[in-house]
């Protein structure tokens, strides 16, 4: 597989974390992987003959989960179109790929029965977080529920000094100001905006380490990663300073899932 430069153009920085791991090769790029992946859609239950709304489905592993219990429809908002071919092989006729942004989709309001979202707010700031959380609330008919997966800082009072201090580590080697919050701060993010988080899942934060990757992308898949990732010195040497600062951190970063019910007076 070929591995994109990873050094900035004359209009373009470096890749984000998620992204070069992407071109790597990694189909998962969850922070509890497909684990808390599938935890996730369980206590979602059966979703067959529902709407179903995905923001940012990425390469697709979710979305092939979802279209395979039979929903009435799967929309998934995909802003990169880049990962939007790919995105639609997966889906091949099953589903619906929509270019937009995941704060304004255009798509009609109440029209979701439920809408998931996977390592998409982490990445945003404190505003662009509440218009995301914003659109899913427009989006879901009154007790509709939303799917999010995301990494989380703990425990939930640790001091805002060193949640500062981590997401500053963390910014370096994803090139994204990447901004986890704690479980308790993700919870009432979701509530501000009439979604009432009713079970909350969690997962070790794992994402580089061997085991994880050999679950979540197969042996062969692990392989062709750990060959491309090898094969490039400036991927190898960003990919070894993320899993550095994962690991410096692991006591504090954990991986979250959240199933929240939209309520009937919001």
């Amino acid at each position: 597989m070929a591995v994109p430069d990873d050094r900035p153009g004359p209009h373009s920085g470096p890749l984000p974390g998620y992204a070069l791991l992407r071109s790597l090769g990694k189909r998962v790029v969850r922070p509890g992987g497909a684990e808390l992946t599938r935890t996730m859609l369980t206590a979602l239950g059966d979703l067959s003959g529902l709407d179903v709304v995905e923001i940012a489905p990425g390469t697709g592993t979710t979305a092939s989960a979802v279209v395979a219990q039979g929903p009435r429809s799967y929309t998934g908002v995909e802003r990169d179109t880049l990962t939007t071919s790919g995105l639609e092989r997966v889906l091949d006729g099953r589903g619906t790929v929509l270019v937009a942004d995941a704060a304004g989709t255009g798509l009609g309001a109440r029209s979701a029965d439920v809408v998931i979202g996977e390592a998409l707010l982490t990445m945003q700031g404190d505003a662009a977080k509440d218009a995301i959380v914003a659109e899913v609330h427009r989006l879901l008919r009154a007790g509709g529920r939303c799917a999010v997966h995301e990494l989380a800082l703990t425990p939930d009072d640790l001091e805002d000094g060193i949640k500062q201090d981590i997401r500053r580590a963390l910014a370096r080697p994803l090139k994204v100001n990447a901004r986890p919050l704690t479980v308790r701060e993700w919870t009432a993010l979701l509530a501000r905006h009439g979604l009432a988080v009713e079970r909350v899942e969690t997962a070790p934060m794992a994402l580089l380490e061997p085991r994880r990757v050999i679950a979540d992308e197969g042996p062969l898949g692990a392989a062709r990663l750990a060959r491309n990732v090898l094969s490039d010195p400036a991927a190898r040497e960003r990919v070894r300073e993320m899993r550095r600062v994962f690991r410096a951190h692991r006591d504090r970063l954990t991986a979250v899932a959240l199933i929240a019910r939209k309520t009937a007076s919001s």
